[in-house]
């Protein structure tokens, strides 16, 4: 998926070769545009709309793939059920179904945040409630916790032939957006020699909440007295904390070309060995043809 300065384009090879294109135009609440604006809130929106976005995205690729298989299981003359008619669909999602994946992303993803805040806590706490008379220590071993579980969720998820292939995806988006930056044509030959990794890429802003986070709670006017006290007072930093990521995440690709400041993007790019796979040439053909796609949509929109 690319997301362009009037659109978002994903592209999906079927298994006949055929790219097929689902493309959003780029809207936002109006009473939410000046709040947009505003550093530090506008991290927390960004978070939120691109949970939503990127569910619909990911939904149009999962009802790809779906309608493949059963295309394939009726040609081996397997049972399949009926598809609902062509016409009673719009870019691969009904309204009603575009509507409920938004949400269900927003959702997934306040729950996660909710539980890898809380999970880490409870385990920091059982584990070494005794060890320091600082909270400051206490916090540096919770984000440990976090680092770790971080690491081996990624690790075991991305052993998954169908989390493995997301991620190639993800490495050849990366290589497509350096090579366009560079200056070179778009070509496989031309993409496939850069690197995966990327300074925006949003999986690093996943360590940066961590960091982040150890940061604020250590900060004295937020001591605590207890699990659930810690707990409660993790939550209710949440905002705080993805909002002062977002812009570290801003400051970092600000920075990207100073050479001793260019060090403060490193755990992002760093995990993003993990959220990034080498991609195969197809899937980089994939890439380049859903970037192509989103420039000429943005030039056109641009020109109306």
């Amino acid at each position: 998926m690319f997301q362009g300065k009037h659109v978002n384009v994903t592209a999906v090879r079927r298994k006949n070769d055929e790219i097929v294109f689902y493309e959003v135009p780029r809207t936002t609440q109006r009473w939410l545009t000046p709040f947009k604006k505003i550093p530090f809130l506008r991290g927390v929106i960004g978070i939120v709309e691109s949970s939503a976005k990127g569910s619909q995205h990911l939904n149009f690729s999962m009802e790809a793939y779906a309608e493949d298989e059963t295309e394939e299981d009726a040609k081996n003359g397997k049972p399949v059920e009926k598809a609902p008619p062509k016409e009673e669909k719009k870019s691969g999602l009904s309204a009603g179904m575009i509507v409920s994946v938004a949400v269900a992303g927003v959702l997934s993803f306040i729950a996660g945040k909710v539980l890898f805040t809380g999970v880490p806590a409870a385990l920091e706490e059982l584990l070494f409630s005794g060890l320091f008379e600082s909270s400051v220590g206490h916090n540096l071993l919770e984000g440990l916790i976090k680092i770790i579980l971080l690491l081996a969720y990624l690790y075991f998820i991305s052993m998954t032939p169908l989390i493995k292939r997301l991620f190639q995806y993800h490495g050849a988006e990366h290589k497509v957006i350096s090579a366009y930056e560079a200056g070179e044509e778009l070509t496989i030959r031309n993409v496939q020699k850069y690197s995966r990794l990327h300074y925006r890429c949003g999986s690093s802003f996943m360590v940066f909440t961590i960091i982040v986070g150890v940061v604020i709670y250590s900060l004295p006017i937020f001591e605590w007295q207890g699990l659930w006290d810690r707990i409660i007072i993790r939550l209710a930093l949440l905002p705080i904390v993805l909002g002062v990521s977002y812009e570290v995440l801003r400051l970092t690709n600000a920075v990207r070309e100073v050479p001793f400041l260019r060090l403060l993007g490193y755990p992002g790019l760093w995990l993003q060995l993990l959220t990034t796979k080498e991609p195969k040439d197809e899937q980089v053909a994939v890439s380049i043809a859903s970037f192509n796609r989103m420039r000429e949509l943005d030039q056109q929109m641009s020109k109306s």
